[in-house]
């Protein structure tokens, strides 16, 4: 393979997980100590394997991605504050019962595969290849889909998005310039009740590197070093994301700035962030999708009804309207579904991923006004007809629901910061090294 395993978002090359989770080790037969703990994180460990694993992990990434290195030391503190993280986040999710479905983790782990355009079968050979154990792939991929369960529970699904605030944005986008930024961001966290001289000492860094930036020293090596912030092992990369997408404060600094230029300190709740744009360019609105208009009848095996009677009764009822009956009187006085019989059978127009798979297959074989077999989904037995086929501007559609993805996003930045320093804060931590 010429390029590593790709899993997204998922493991971005274990940035801030333990790829190789060790168990924990006893003393050999001669004696000698075969692992340390690093750090004790309430009732788990921290293992010297693990922030060892990661460390070198994290270095060769950074070398490949041409970032020059922090004295070792820095980094190794750097990792190990992770890796309490991490282990603050998952004894959380195993208090609360947070689980993920080995099908789920299948899911995810064929996903990687199909990017990385290999049969599944061929995932364990490809990582062997990177001298990455399958197993310890899997165990990381399965503790960062935990997490991501854990913070769509404590952080996500608390954030509130109104419509008002949706109709504002859309209208804030509408009449300025649609951009993209790259953003590299360094966040100097502030303890939840800093006094005076803490919060003198967090503002006197953060001058430091602003001017440390400025003069030349390179943005990435100064994130991984200083930041705070989820990104900081990557530099302190957010990636291309329209100007929407960011908070508020980000987007307001990065629109005024040219590019490669760093801002003064930005304070906000979770302390104090430096930013640097590092290009911007323009994006597009128009969203085009296929779409289908459709038309069903659904008929549900009951008590009195088995799965054999209710084939018959769909074929009948597909008999009768090859027959000339009208299909819209037939469905609402027999489908039973309760979303449309009343409509006639009518779905409406819809794009791609509305309908389940069987049913999406058989419409995708279907000429406009033919009228399917019978077949079944989980609902129940179905016929279809299609009315006809478009490709629509969605834009108006596409604009709210990414309106709100994105008003999410900003939101959720700031406060899985202050999230995690409250799950921080109140563990017991013990550094070990």
């Amino acid at each position: 393979m010429r390029h590593a395993i790709y899993a997204g978002g998922l493991l971005a090359l274990a940035l801030a997980t333990s790829t190789l989770h060790a168990q924990t080790r006893e003393l050999g037969s001669s004696g000698a100590l075969l692992d340390r703990i690093a750090a004790v994180v309430n009732e788990g460990v921290v293992l010297q394997s693990e922030l060892d694993e990661q460390v070198q992990m994290i270095t060769d990434r950074l070398r490949q991605a041409r970032t020059e290195l922090p004295p070792q030391n820095v980094l190794r503190q750097q990792v190990l504050e992770r890796l309490v993280l991490q282990e603050v986040q998952l004894q959380r999710a195993e208090r609360l019962g947070l689980k993920v479905p080995d099908e789920n983790l299948n899911s995810a782990l064929r996903s990687v595969a199909e990017r990385n355009q290999i049969p599944l079968d061929r995932l364990p050979d490809a990582l062997a290849a990177q001298g990455i154990a399958y197993g310890a792939f899997r165990d990381s991929m399965r503790k960062e889909m935990t997490i991501s369960l854990l913070r769509q529970r404590d952080v996500l699904s608390r954030i509130i998005v109104t419509p008002r605030e949706i109709d504002q944005f859309i209208a804030r986008q509408a009449s300025a310039e649609n951009q993209e930024y790259d953003v590299s961001h360094i966040l100097l966290s502030l303890p939840q009740a800093a006094d005076p001289e803490q919060l003198d000492a967090v503002t006197a860094r953060a001058r430091d590197i602003v001017t440390r930036a400025r003069g030349g020293e390179d943005f990435a090596q100064l994130a991984v070093t200083y930041s705070n912030g989820q990104t900081a092992l990557a530099g302190g990369a957010l990636g291309w994301r329209k100007g929407t997408q960011l908070p508020s404060f980000i987007s307001d600094a990065v629109a005024k700035m040219q590019n490669g230029e760093v801002s003064e300190p930005v304070r906000t709740p979770s302390g104090f962030h430096i930013l640097r744009l590092n290009d911007k360019r323009g994006a597009s609105n128009a969203v085009m999708i296929d779409q289908v208009h459709a038309r069903h009848i659904l008929v549900k095996p009951n008590d009195l009804r088995d799965d054999a009677q209710s084939e018959a009764k769909v074929r009948d009822l597909r008999a009768r309207i090859l027959g000339g009956e009208d299909f819209a009187e037939l469905a609402r006085s027999n489908s039973e579904d309760p979303g449309s019989a009343a409509e006639g059978g009518d779905l409406g127009w819809v794009g791609p991923g509305t309908f389940v798979g069987t049913f999406e297959k058989v419409l995708t074989g279907l000429n406009e006004n033919d009228v399917s077999e019978p077949f079944k989904t989980q609902y129940g037995w179905h016929i279809v007809q299609l009315l006809g086929r478009r490709t629509h501007d969605n834009s108006a559609e596409d604009a709210r629901q990414k309106a709100f993805v994105a008003l999410r996003e900003s939101k959720a930045d700031d406060e899985t910061e202050l999230w995690l320093r409250r799950l921080r804060d109140e563990a017991f931590i013990e550094y070990k090294m």
